[in-house]
């Protein structure tokens, strides 16, 4: 294993609550009630800006998925999937963003490269939190995994306010994901 796979597996360690059991590594897929405003902290884009995560998620739906660019389990996955489906978007209403849990290892540029992998497009983005920030934002999906250095492959939508309003189960299907995204884009 890598130095840097190492630091950033230590690093989720660090941040990541004790788990009682399998059941905590995927939280309930469904309709969030109430819906949960995004916790306020910064994150730094593929294009190399930071800025807060609310801002980044405003004004548009949005389907975050999390990910790491080192990751050769689900997260290929991940990038193909939100590839294709950024390609059938036909609502300027909608933007994808892939949120990268390895702060130690991930940069704009290892974002901006493995997304170009699964067809890089206007109306998705990609993002990596802090090394202090990501057990809080793991914490805030419930998207907490069962072992360090590993997510949940679930995809969790938020409205134009910046509030979590749906967790899909893991691995959505796209046509599945595409009608979500269409509903509740139509909702307000």
């Amino acid at each position: 294993m890598q130095r840097r796979q190492l630091l950033a597996l230590a690093g989720l360690w660090a941040v990541a609550p004790p788990l009682a059991g399998a059941e905590a590594s995927q939280p309930p897929a469904g309709w969030v009630h109430p819906r949960r405003p995004a916790p306020m902290f910064g994150v730094v884009g593929a294009d190399g800006r930071r800025q807060p995560l609310p801002a980044m998620l405003g004004g548009k739906v949005t389907a975050v998925q999390l990910m790491f660019t080192g990751c050769k389990a689900t997260c290929p996955t991940q990038g193909a999937l939100f590839g294709a489906l950024a390609s059938r978007l036909r609502s300027d209403d909608i933007r994808l963003l892939s949120i990268s849990i390895d702060s130690l290892g991930d940069t704009p540029a290892t974002l901006s490269d493995w997304q170009a992998q699964f067809g890089r497009h206007p109306a998705w983005a990609a993002a990596v939190a802090a090394v202090e920030e990501v057990g809080r934002l793991t914490d805030f999906l419930k998207g907490i995994a069962a072992r360090p250095g590993t997510h949940t492959a679930q995809v969790f939508v938020f409205d134009r306010q910046s509030q979590l309003c749906y967790r899909t189960g893991d691995s959505p299907a796209i046509g599945e994901l595409e009608a979500l995204l269409s509903h509740v884009s139509r909702q307000a």
